[in-house]
């Protein structure tokens, strides 16, 4: 890039939702995908949610041509789901796991499964810090019972790119936030970092109204859930910033809108993301700066720290019922055993109940103690986690205060 005043980078940014065996027409909608990415020829590709190692390995034989440096990011019991396709070499990777992740017994929802993640590539342009992710998914809007784990991921995530973005010139971030424009985890990561929207600051739009990548008219989407955004909601971001001596310029963003060309279906229940940016070198290191007014800022800090306060109160109670639970599934194993006991020495004619019935409540009072027990240490590290980031979030509180 020393060489070039200007560098015209082209990024493309998707949710897969490729779930082996979950995900509808998966493998055919893989194929699009490359296929797609092979006729534009981007210059990074960030992709989110590709579950299956062999999917990537498909599109990473058909890429190979027009990508050659790719990476794949393990994480998690089934995988991270992150990969990333770029035209210009990786120097380096890494991968950081939030401390929280939701909750293992929510089956359903499978979030703590996965280990959500945030990859870091280097690459050689600029040099360019990329980033791709993907946060704790909403689910209910009204009654958000992640909502503190999705603030805890997004502190760590503004924290992570605060403390590795030193020694880039340029910072890109993409992925799937799973969060809209105005909640307060986006303000907090946008604000504390001092990232840009390229959706806000792009010259030129098209697609989707107001950016949309969640829409109804995706025949993948659950309509039930839109129904009060009947135009859909923006949860997928590019989002970069400058650091040293370079500017960057978002020319143009792009949308996919409904099915692929030629075909019956999109790429995924999620729309495609298309930045064109332009990044420049300027004669003067640019001064680093918070991206907004520090008493705004102190605002949405306040704002977040509230509400993980709230999540914290909630986890005290959850660790507290499953310590109680513990205990006395503990009680009336240790009663078994006195009457068990008891009878074996001979101080009763018989057992109070008949052998099976006895057997039977032991074991449902083991399976109780370790289900309780093991509840009650998850419980005990969300307690710790939320702690801690709750202390982070007032020292960097104070910290804002306190500047004059």
């Amino acid at each position: 890039m020393e060489g070039e005043p200007t560098l015209r980078l082209r990024i493309f940014d998707l949710n897969c939702w490729a779930i082996r065996y979950l995900s509808k027409r998966r493998q055919e909608r893989v194929r699009l995908i490359g296929d797609r990415l092979r006729q534009e020829g981007f210059d990074l590709v960030l992709l989110q949610e590709v579950w299956s190692e062999q999917d990537y390995s498909d599109l990473k034989v058909k890429l190979a041509g027009c990508y050659p440096f790719s990476h794949y990011f393990r994480s998690g019991v089934i995988g991270s789901g992150l990969c990333v396709f770029s035209r210009f070499p990786i120097l380096d990777t890494l991968l950081y796991q939030y401390s929280l992740n939701g909750y293992p017994y929510m089956l359903q929802h499978g979030d703590w499964f996965c280990g959500k993640s945030v990859g870091v590539v280097v690459g050689v342009t600029a040099p360019l810090l990329s980033l791709s992710l993907q946060l704790h998914a909403e689910y209910c809007r009204d009654k958000d019972a992640y909502l503190p784990h999705r603030l805890v991921q997004a502190w760590e995530l503004a924290q992570f790119i605060r403390h590795t973005s030193k020694a880039a010139d340029v910072v890109l971030l993409g992925g799937d936030l799973n969060m809209h424009p105005e909640d307060v985890g986006i303000r907090l990561l946008r604000g504390w970092t001092g990232l840009r929207d390229a959706f806000a600051e792009a010259t030129h739009f098209e697609g989707c109204k107001n950016g949309c990548t969640l829409v109804p008219d995706n025949c993948f989407t659950d309509k039930s859930e839109l129904l009060p955004f009947p135009l859909g909601i923006r949860i997928d971001y590019i989002l970069y910033k400058a650091i040293s001596s370079f500017t960057v310029k978002c020319e143009e963003l792009k949308t996919t809108t409904g099915p692929v060309p030629g075909t019956d279906i999109p790429f995924s229940d999620h729309e495609a993301v298309m930045a064109t940016l332009h990044i420049q070198r300027q004669g003067q290191p640019a001064s680093a700066t918070l991206g907004t007014a520090d008493m705004a800022l102190a605002d949405v800090v306040t704002e977040a720290r509230t509400e993980v306060g709230v999540g914290l109160r909630a986890a005290q109670r959850q660790r507290y019922s499953s310590g109680r639970m513990a205990v006395l599934a503990l009680l009336l194993l240790l009663l078994q055993a006195t009457a068990a006991l008891g009878t074996l020495a001979g101080l009763g004619t018989e057992q109070p109940f008949p052998k099976l019935y006895f057997c039977l409540l032991a074991f449902l009072a083991l399976g109780v103690l370790a289900l309780a027990t093991g509840l009650h240490l998850f419980h005990t590290k969300e307690v710790k986690m939320l702690h801690g980031t709750e202390d982070q979030m007032w020292m960097a509180l104070r910290a804002l205060q306190e500047r004059p």
